[in-house]
Parts: structure tokens; sequence; C-alpha cells
């Protein structure tokens, strides 16, 4: 048997735009098919489709509008002065939700953290934060404080004074404002008691920091809109963190449970190729970009379902490793032979050991979805499914 010269593979795979109620698993296993036959490859064992999860919500209906958002956080703050605090600087992201809570209140206190926010866009770059003598840990500056050090800055990718637009957005409601920088969870409570934290990644801990200094009500992002409001979608696990903006007054949510549609799909790629495939949902990658310091996770989680087979981390041998070491006196088929060796030989962990340092100690289904997120793009590729074949194949096979 010859041997095989391509390791691992990603592919876009085209689908038709999806709609609400439309067969989604049925739909996957269609295009893939189709396209192996097209292109000439054949489905593997241990291959994995990946479904993006706009596609998976819009199929499910998974929407709300700002009222919904709006009735949610009166009923659950009170309609009065809120506070809302770490959002992420983000048009697609947070400013529609941002507009269906001010709806719903008659002031917002806007916290934003500084001299970024959570995933790492910039407000202010923190040479400028140093050159002004500021300490981001401790010190809590007004609008017109940080408009005196800084001025009026652009976001370097979007162009926009993320101040000023959240501040417009809120007073085209008809609600007040209010704005301030902080990284202190509790700087917030000198101005009110109820609040919502808008955090994403470091959410558990602001709610217990929150509630321990004596907030009266707290709810998360992942708090408003997880039961539905007059009819609307929800998401039960994550509310409102992980959606998109889908028209000027409708939300995109996250999906819902999804775990019978990955097994769906794994089933009928069964059914129809033989093949048992595994199967994955992914939204956001997790990797950040070293020019715009943007680190790439907006979603609550890379992946919100996916088959058994995509538990765990990687369980890999560093060949430079083996070939600078183990055996440095060999080369040509001895050193292949060799490495070959001691892959099949492997420990089925290789937690501690030097042979495996400097592998990539992530989640498979973080390091596959942020694969599948590059791969597909955020824009007109009109590729919301990924194929990826030989990711878990190594230098024997």
């Amino acid at each position: 048997m010859s041997e095989r010269k391509v390791g691992t593979v990603s592919r876009g795979i085209r689908c038709p735009i999806i709609r609400q109620g439309d067969d989604l698993s049925q739909i996957v296993t269609d295009c893939v098919i189709e396209a192996a036959q097209s292109e000439g490859f054949e489905l593997r064992d241990r291959d994995v489709i990946s479904v993006t999860e706009s596609i998976v919500a819009r199929s499910q209906g998974n929407y709300c509008t700002i009222d919904d958002i709006a009735a949610d956080v009166k009923a659950k703050l009170g309609g009065e002065t809120i506070g809302v605090i770490f959002p992420i600087l983000s048009r697609n992201r947070f400013a529609i939700c941002l507009k269906g809570i001010a709806m719903g209140a008659r002031k917002i206190i806007l916290m934003l953290s500084y001299p970024s926010d959570e995933v790492g866009n910039e407000l202010v770059s923190l040479d400028k934060i140093d050159e002004a003598g500021v300490n981001p840990y401790s010190d809590v500056l007004s609008l017109e404080k940080y408009r005196e050090l800084f001025g009026y800055i652009k976001h370097e990718f979007t162009g926009v004074d993320y101040v000023e637009y959240y501040s417009n957005l809120i007073k085209e409601t008809g609600c007040d404002v209010e704005i301030i920088f902080a990284n202190q969870a509790k700087a917030i409570l000198d101005y009110t008691k109820n609040v919502i934290n808008c955090d994403i990644h470091t959410r558990a801990r602001t709610k217990r920091i929150l509630k321990a200094a004596g907030a009266e009500r707290v709810f998360g992002l992942d708090e408003i809109m997880n039961a539905p409001v007059n009819g609307s979608g929800c998401n039960e696990m994550y509310g409102l963190l992980g959606s998109n903006k889908a028209t000027e007054g409708q939300v995109k949510l996250f999906p819902r449970e999804c775990k019978q549609l990955v097994l769906d799909i794994q089933k009928n790629i069964l059914d129809r190729t033989g093949k048992h495939v595994e199967v994955m949902v992914y939204g956001d990658g997790a990797f950040k970009d070293p020019k715009g310091k943007i680190w790439e996770l907006a979603d609550p989680v890379v992946s919100p379902a996916f088959t058994d087979g995509l538990v765990g981390t990687p369980n890999e041998l560093k060949l430079k490793y083996l070939a600078d070491n183990d055996f440095a006196d060999l080369s040509g088929q001895a050193l292949k032979d060799a490495i070959s060796e001691s892959i099949k030989k492997k420990d089925a962990n290789l937690v501690g050991k030097m042979a495996s340092e400097g592998t990539t100690p992530r989640q498979l289904t973080d390091l596959i979805g942020s694969l599948c997120d590059l791969t597909s793009g955020s824009g007109d590729k009109g590729t919301p499914v990924v194929l990826v074949q030989g990711y878990f194949d190594n230098y024997t096979n």
C-alpha cells in the first residue's frame, strides 16, 4: 500500500441559504456527500464535519427582538437606573443588545473596561495609559477625564469611536446615559445597585464580586433572554451571549440545544457511506492576532455541541524533539522507522512527558473549531459547513 503524502485537509463546503424550519441534518449530509462526489475525494472514518452555529440558530428560528430584550431587562432589573458593565466593543455583537437594554431602563451607567475590552478591542493603547500616569487596575475615570487625557480615538479596524457610538445609541432610545471607565466590577456600585455584567469568559467571577460587595440585582448577559419573552427565541444556557445582529430590530441568538443535530448527521453519514465521522457545531475560533491584539472568541464557547469522539485534548509526540534528542544519531529511513515506532508505542496519556512538550494542550473542539472558523470566514464565502480530513492522522498513517 502506498504511503499517503497529505496530512490534515480543511475544506469549506458550499450550502444553500438556510431558513427557519429547514432539515439541517439532511442538508448538511447531502452537501458533504455531493462535495465529495464533485471534487473526487472519499469520506473516511474520523473525518470531522463542522457546522457553523449561525445556520443552526437560523434553522431553529432562534431570534428575539430589541423589544423582547427591553421587556426582559425591565422585568428583571426594575426599569430605573441600570449599570451595564464590561461590554465588548462590537457593532455586530453588542450594539443591538445595548439598544434593547436601554429601552428597558430610564438611565444607563455604562462602565467600559480599559485600555481594551475583554476580547482585546482597544479603546486606548497601553502606551497612552502609561504616558497619562493612569493605573487601569484601580483608577475610575469619568467621561470628562477620559476625553481630557485621551481625546477621541477611533478603533483601528472599524473606524468607530465606541464611546461616542454607544453613548448616542443609548440616547436615541430616550434613555439617559453616564459613561465611566473602570476595571474593578464593584466600582459600578457607587452609581447603582442594579447591574447587568456583559463580560463573557469572566462572568461568574464578576457576579460573585458584585454580590459580595452589596449589589441588589445582578444579571449576566447570559441571564437575559434565557427564557422566551412573548413567544420569542431564547438560549437557556447562554442568554444573549453569542448573539449577533440580524436586522436593526432583531437579534439572532446562539443556537439552543443541538446535540441531537450532531448525532443525526453522524448517523446519516454512517447510513449512507458506512463511515463513522465526528460532527460538531462551531462558532468563533479561539485565537489572537498580534497586530490588532483581538482575541477572536466573542462566543461563550467555541463548540456548543459535538459527538463523543471530539472530547478531550490531542495526544501527540513532538517529532522535532524525537529527531533532535532520542534519535539524534539517525537519519533517512532509519530515522523515519524509529520515529514511526515511537508513535505506534506512545502512551495513551502523554501529560508531563518531555517528548510531548511543545504540543498544543487545548481541547480538540477549540483547535478544530478555530481551524473551521478560519476556513469558513465570516463573510461571503458561502461555506457554513467545513469538512476536516486527516486531523487524527499521524506520521505512521
